[in-house]
């Protein structure tokens, strides 16, 4: 509670006193629930109805705002980038928003539910991230009515937050999916670098090292296709990394993106096989290409522990306002989490942090209903032993 009460204070996000109680006790509530949060488990575990959280989950709260505060708390490297990454939400029913058939990495196949794009800050020199804000998808019918793709929509989802994650860093990382001319351009119309992985048979071309002459025409600008079978090596620069195979790194031209890209190459200790990273940014060095690509996964363990302990697919509503306050809920109890545990000089795990909460909740129930005035001095010890019962290390 210390914890949001001080970044409520620092936040751009201006609430009244009702709401602000209402936020503060939500959230909490969300990292001591056990079981699957919802409406009626709130209701169970508070003082107040179930009909005050179906109400006040309705309302507009700027998570951008309060999350890039928090971030503070959990990101103490320099080196960051905006992760973005879609997610697939298991859900039944007719009667939701923008249910439909999305890609489930889990199962590797399209199914019927929602998606969620995640948008997160990850430190590359901390390997840790901090979510900012959720979005959910529209599905395929809602798409083709307003001619928009899901490219557009990306888009869209990042550019109604541009000026808050400006501030933050310039570069947005993805997966290979985003690997695509009209996101790049659509980023690159914002101010932001990509940094993401092309296909493994991507059309890359060196660019000339020759000086221009005075010829008629138009001067020469590539020096032909890369085959990666025969490398010129006299073009690239090696890179030495603890990883097992390969790297080797030069500035060369993109003809998807229309764009130089600093390119890094990885070869398998055998040279079957390689990927392709990149960055639009030129002048980035190689080395921090591969760390903040690798850095990316980091949002797939904030999807995990929210989908695990904190709810994120556990919302029954059919209120489109409603789900995405629990989105983006969910994943802040996540980063609470996080914060928790650095101030509390611990290692993080979400389970363990859930049973401390959750402990911690029911002996305060319990001296509350027994009226009875504890000594805290004399019981220290015991309180600690209590609530840290069943935690596990991380």
């Amino acid at each position: 509670m210390g914890i949001c009460k001080d970044i409520l204070s620092r936040s751009s996000a201006k609430l009244n006193k009702r709401f602000q109680d209402f936020l503060l006790e939500t959230l909490l509530l969300y990292v001591v629930i056990p079981t699957k949060i919802n409406f009626l488990q709130l209701g169970r575990y508070s003082s107040s109805s179930e009909q005050r959280f179906r109400q006040n989950f309705s309302k507009k709260f700027d998570w951008a705002s309060f999350n890039s505060e928090l971030s503070k708390e959990i990101l103490t490297g320099k080196r960051k980038a905006v992760a973005i990454d879609p997610s697939f939400i298991s859900k039944s029913g007719k009667k939701t928003p923008h249910i439909g058939r999305f890609w489930s990495g889990c199962h590797a196949k399209a199914m019927r539910g929602l998606e969620i794009l995640g948008v997160a800050l990850i430190d590359a020199d901390n390997k840790d991230c901090a979510s900012l804000y959720a979005v959910q998808t529209p599905n395929s019918k809602t798409l083709e009515v307003t001619n928009w793709t899901l490219v557009d929509w990306y888009l869209f989802a990042i550019e109604k937050q541009k000026e808050l994650l400006l501030k933050l860093t310039s570069y947005v990382v993805a997966d290979s999916w985003f690997a695509k001319s009209t996101f790049y351009q659509g980023l690159n119309k914002m101010g932001f670098h990509l940094i993401s992985r092309f296909r493994d048979d991507a059309h890359l071309m060196y660019i000339t090292t020759e000086s221009r002459t005075c010829r008629k025409g138009r001067p020469k600008k590539f020096d032909g296709k890369i085959d990666f079978s025969d490398l010129d090596l006299t073009r690239f620069e090696k890179l030495n990394f603890s990883y097992e195979g390969h790297f080797f790194s030069a500035i060369v031209h993109s003809k998807a993106l229309n764009t130089p890209v600093r390119i890094v190459i990885w070869f398998s200790s055998k040279n079957k096989t390689h990927k392709l990273y990149f960055s639009t940014d030129v002048e980035m060095s190689g080395y921090d290409v591969i760390e903040i690509y690798r850095s990316r996964f980091q949002i797939e363990f904030n999807f995990r522990d929210a989908k695990q302990h904190a709810g994120l697919c556990d919302s029954q509503s059919r209120d489109i306002d409603k789900i995405n306050f629990n989105f983006n809920a969910s994943l802040t109890t996540v980063n609470l989490a996080k914060a928790y545990a650095i101030k509390s000089n611990k290692p993080f795990s979400m389970a363990s942090i859930k049973t401390m909460m959750h402990n911690a909740f029911l002996l305060e129930r319990f001296i509350a209903v027994s009226g009875i005035k504890p000594n805290r001095n004399l019981n220290d010890r015991l309180f600690k032993e209590l609530i840290e019962f069943a935690a596990i290390a991380a």
